[in-house]
Parts: C-alpha cells; structure tokens; sequence
C-alpha cells in the first residue's frame, strides 16, 4: 500500500488524544507546535501533561473515554496501554470520517507520525508505513547531522526574498529563473548582502516600460540569459572513485536535482540513479581509446544545452569519476565554457588514488618513507614520453589509468634507478563492490595477470611499512586479494 506524504495545516483545529502516559505525552509534544486545540481524555495523567493543563496549553478531562469525546474533532489519536480501548476509539472515528492514529498499531491507523528533521520553516518526514519507527528514527538522526544548523534563518530569507521578487518582477522566464537561482545563493539580512544587490539589479533589467503592461518584461527572458548571467550554469562535479557513499554532500545534491547529465563511462549506475526521473543522461565517456564523443564535441554540447532556454539555471551537470581536476579534461572543458561565457562551478570528488589508498590501508606520505607524491598516468610514465616522472627516491608514485600490461612502466621504472624490491599494489575498481587489490614487486609488476579496469597503481615504500596486507602477502610473487 503506498502512502501520500502531506503536511496538515493544523492550526485553530480541534485535535483528541485519550491517554496520557509517556506515548501520549510524545504525541502531544509534536502537535502544540502546529497550533492544534488539543483536549487530552485519560482516567489518570502523568504531571507532565498536568502541567501543559495547567499551563492552559491543553485541555484535560480526567476520566475514561466516551465515544461522545469524538464529535468535532478533526484529528483523533489513540495512546492507550489498552489495545481494546485504541480500537474502539479508531472505530468511532472512522464512522465519523476522522482521521485517526492507534499509535504502534498499524491496522487502527489512518495515518503515521514520521520522524521529523526541523530547521525553521523547513521539515523533512520520514515514514516507514509502520515497517520499522526505528529505522525511520535512524534515518532522522543521520539527515540532522548532515543539514546545517543555520539552515532555518536562511530559508527565512529565502522566503522574504522570494516574496519580494514576486512583488517586484514581472511573471515570465526571467522570474522562474531568479527564483531558481535565489535557492543556490547564500543569503544574509544585512542591506548589502550580495544576493539582495543581484535582486535589485535585475528588478531594474527586468522593469516594465511606461509603455508596457505591467507583466511586460523589458527584456525577454533569452536576452536576460546572455546578459546577466542567468545561462544555464554547468557543475563540473566529481563523482568519487564509484562508491555512492562516498559522494560529497553537494555532489549528491547536484546529481538530485539537474536536468542534464553529462557522465563519464566510468561513472557506474549506482550513482546516475541518484538523478530524477526526469533528467536527461547521456554518457559522453571514452574508454581505451575507443571515441564514441569527442572533447571538442563534449564541449559544444555543454555551451549549447547550457544556452538553451529551457534549461533552467543549475540544471546541467558534469559528472567526472574521481576528482574532476585530476586527470580529467577540466582545463579543456573550462576554457570552452570561458570562451562562450556560460558560467561555471567546480566540486571536488574523491580522487580514485585517495580512495585506493584507503582500502590497501596505506597513506600516501609518510614521515619515514616518502616526503611526497607523484600523480601521472600510464601514458605520461611509458618509455620514450618527453614528460618523464622526477628522480625523487622517497616518493609514493600514483599512476591513473596504468594500462593492462605494466611490463613496459616497471622496465622503465629500473632503468631510471628504481629498486626492483619496490613495493608495489595494483587496484582494481576501488571502492566499488567488485574491487581487487594486487600487491607485488616492481620486478614482478609485469607479470601478473590484467585486472578489470579502471585499476591505479601505487608504488612506494610507505606500502612496506603501513599496509599489512602486503607485509603478509611477501613479494615472492604477486599476490591477489
């Protein structure tokens, strides 16, 4: 049976609750915000609901329930320790068309009370249809960790922002947009707060002419996307190394909400069902060299959907594996975005060679063993590449995208110097469910068999001193786990 989340505007409407021991007392605690005239019928009360009596914010009638007690009232809650006498009351109610709770009763329930997450003006329910209050009660803990404690005064502003807007700004495109925009801002009371400045000026772009009727816009809403800067803004967002777990927070709310989707191959399903219904996903990735798109392509295709004017502001994302600045193509796809004045925002994912290390156990740096890290690529540490690796004996060497025979890298690597006990581990799909991680020599790194891509390889002696794992495995030969 599938439920329809709603929320009840409560207040000046008259509410029952028969019982009044601890349950009924947590109920009651939850309605008074919401304005509800609450009369509480129960034999006996516990001195905390005698209290708000007292206090003249309930009204109390000590003595058992009367199907009479019903009549008038829009919502009925039954906290009994008596199942007979919570039925009975979900029973009267529902002939009198009430709606009505049995708490920890499910059959004799019209409704659920969520789990509640407030800041201000903001609330976030969560509901278990019944199944489990605690699972819901975990889930409201891990959701309030996770929001800033300042998020109430700022959707006040928010609000009054908004109210402003819709006072002083024609209906249109240009409108929508503002409003679209205004949920990104940060916003703060002072007269000077940079995202007011941004209101007023586009409340003088956007004025009515003497001439115009006064839902005229001066400006279309197209020009206003070209002109002040209400394009489409494009997220280059990194996706971490595949765990959705390990999505930043902003990350995850980017993906949620865009309209567009740009991805790489290597970005796995788990996280592009994050995206709504609605969105737009295209793969635009490429893999072992094999081009369904081209970078020049890519992006055109960004300015473009980012110049269309049915994209709405914050709508488009492209979403990169790992960290978007690392190996990525970033500096191409933002010069393009530069050039065409669309504009644009970064967020920083997990880099694939952080998320490596931690699943080996192994920092990249150490006090005693490497003073500081390499990051290339196979293509930048194959033999006869002008961009040579430096001579740096203490560093741990991180190399993306190693290839699937590493017998050239690690001839390389001893014919620069390295020592052929150097310590080495091959990681394949970090992070994800499917992961492998080998740990071998540079003498043996060419020996071993291919590990399904995307794999990293780390090389240092920080792996010898930190990482157990490969202190048991020995460097005999390579050794899967």
């Amino acid at each position: 049976m599938s439920l329809l989340p709603i929320f009840l505007k409560l207040d000046g409407r008259r509410g029952l609750v028969v019982g009044a021991g601890a349950v009924a007392l947590e109920k009651i605690s939850s309605l008074l915000p919401t304005g509800l005239r609450l009369c509480v019928v129960a034999s006996e009360a516990k001195p905390g609901i005698r209290q708000l009596a007292a206090e003249g914010q309930i009204e109390l009638i000590e003595r058992t329930f009367e199907s009479a007690d019903l009549d008038g009232n829009f919502v009925v809650i039954a906290a009994t320790n008596d199942s007979e006498v919570n039925a009975a009351v979900y029973q009267g109610a529902v002939a009198r068309g009430i709606l009505a709770n049995s708490v920890d009763d499910p059959p004799n329930c019209d409704f659920y009370f969520g789990s509640v997450v407030s800041r201000g003006a903001l609330q976030i329910a969560i509901s278990t249809a019944g199944e489990s209050p605690a699972v819901a009660q975990r889930l409201r803990r891990e959701i309030d960790e996770q929001l800033p404690q300042d998020l109430g005064p700022w959707l006040a502003e928010v609000g009054q922002l908004r109210r402003e807007i819709l006072a002083t700004h024609p209906s249109g495109e240009a409108r929508r947009l503002l409003l679209h925009e205004l949920a990104e801002r940060p916003v703060c009371a002072a007269a000077n707060c940079p995202t007011r400045q941004l209101i007023k000026e586009r409340e003088m772009d956007g004025a009515p002419s003497e001439d115009a009727g006064p839902s005229t816009p001066l400006r279309s809403a197209q020009d206003d996307r070209a002109g002040s800067g209400l394009a489409g803004k494009v997220y280059l967002v990194g996706a971490g190394p595949g765990d959705p777990e390990l999505l930043t927070v902003k990350a995850l709310r980017l993906i949620q909400s865009a309209g567009l989707i740009l991805h790489d191959d290597l970005v796995p399903q788990a996280i592009l069902e994050l995206a709504q219904p609605a969105a737009e996903i295209i793969n635009v990735g490429k893999r072992c060299g094999v081009k369904s798109i081209t970078q020049e392509q890519i992006n055109a295709l960004m300015v473009e959907r980012a110049r269309a004017q049915e994209s709405p502001p914050c709508s488009i994302v492209r979403l990169k594996s790992g960290d978007p600045l690392i190996f990525s193509r970033a500096a191409e796809e933002i010069a393009a975005l530069t050039e065409a004045s669309i504009p644009f925002e970064i967020v920083p994912g997990v880099s694939a060679a952080f998320a490596a290390a931690a699943v080996i156990g192994c920092p990249l740096t150490s006090r005693n063993s490497a003073s500081s890290v390499i990051f290339s690529t196979g293509h930048h540490a194959q033999p006869n590449n002008l961009l040579r690796l430096p001579q740096i004996e203490d560093s741990t060497r991180v190399v993306f995208m190693p290839g699937r025979d590493l017998r050239n890298l690690a001839q390389e690597w001893l014919d620069e110097g390295l020592h052929a006990e150097l310590p080495c581990a091959v990681v394949s799909q970090a992070a994800q469910p499917n992961q492998q991680i080998r740990y071998t020599t540079l003498a043996a790194l060419g020996d071993a068999e291919p590990m399904p891509a995307p794999t990293l390889l780390i090389a240092g002696w920080t792996l010898r001193e930190s990482s157990v794992a490969f202190q048991s495995a020995g460097s005999d030969a390579p050794v899967t786990v």
